[in-house]
């Protein structure tokens, strides 16, 4: 089939490496400019490089809504799109105008984290699996229905670094699955039940300040779904700003005021959590290792050198 491709950072590059490694042709690609917020300057593989270096051309576009794309994008006379992390709306001029429509590749088990950072939000809620959705689009928002889906399970040490790399390799087998489907002349598909769906939004710096009223786990999962190369949860330490790079539930019920740096347990400096924590049955989140204001990285039991007083979500 003829394919256009729109896509953007190490998901858009992945599948755009999918697809010429395929039987398919790709006959124009379009992609995003760089970009300087934090979270797009990660896994940041260049789509536009990847399609120059084998003569695909190549549009740069923040939105898909001017009279040159879609020009463009009917000479090319696609049999079917296929985007992988777009991130604006693609107008139904875009979508429809392919024989077969427009096949969207989404880091997410959907119809559960249509939207952003999906990865990050299903480990912080404590999803047991994750996956890779590649469905039809339509006019809502990772709704359409579902070709293909592949699934891989989460650990209980899991960072969302681990969660990307697995997924990441998902996307090949998925993507071009789910063309040989298309292209085999299958027309029904899995329909998404719109009931289970949810929608999140752009994680920004505001998402991982840690907020001591949620309970150890629930913190202990926000620690590992901000891992590198991701912003770091942070707190504050006597009016400083500190990263928690490594962190683990405590064995110890640890009882009084949320944020109190309370304990030393093996490794880790416990930390007394959770909204109720004045009832004693809550654990603590032991934290193991943080950055300062300064970058120096250090481990949390040199850092704390006494125990007493409380980190808090502001200084």
């Amino acid at each position: 089939m003829r394919v256009v491709m729109f896509g953007y950072q190490t998901w858009g590059h992945r599948t755009l490496q999918a697809l010429l490694d395929s039987e398919h042709d790709v006959v124009l690609v379009v992609t995003h400019p760089k970009s300087e917020h934090v979270y797009e300057k990660i896994w940041s593989d260049s789509v536009a490089d990847l399609a120059q270096e084998h003569g695909v051309p190549v549009l740069l576009r923040n939105r898909p809504d001017d009279d040159e794309l879609s020009a463009r994008l009917k000479e090319a006379d696609p049999d079917i799109i296929v985007a992988n992390n777009w991130r604006t709306w693609l107008p139904p001029r875009v979508f429809n105008l392919p024989r077969h429509g427009t096949l969207n590749v989404h880091d997410s088990l959907l119809p559960k984290y249509a939207g952003f950072s999906p990865l990050i939000w299903a480990l912080i809620n404590g999803e047991t699996e994750v996956g890779v959705t590649a469905h039809m689009m339509n006019d809502e928002l990772d709704a359409g229905d579902i070709v293909r889906q592949e699934v891989v399970p989460v650990g209980p040490k899991d960072t969302a670094t681990d969660l990307f790399h697995r997924t990441v390799d998902l996307i090949a087998p998925v993507t071009v699955g789910a063309l040989d489907l298309i292209a085999s002349g299958r027309r029904e598909f899995v329909r998404q039940d719109r009931s289970q769906a949810s929608f999140f939004h752009k994680r920004s710096v505001e998402d991982s300040r840690i907020d001591w009223n949620w309970s150890a786990q629930e913190l202990d999962r926000l620690v590992r779904a901000q891992s590198e190369p991701y912003p770091s949860a942070f707190t504050f330490h006597r009016g400083r700003r500190i990263e928690v790079l490594a962190a683990f539930v405590s064995q110890g019920r640890y009882g009084g005021t949320p944020g109190r740096v309370f304990y030393r347990e093996g490794d880790g400096v416990v930390i007394v959590a959770g909204a109720d924590a004045r009832y004693g049955r809550n654990h603590g989140l032991a934290i193991t290792r943080v950055r300062t204001e300064d970058g120096r990285e250090l481990p949390a039991a040199e850092y704390f050198t006494s125990m007493g007083g409380y980190l808090t979500a502001r200084p």
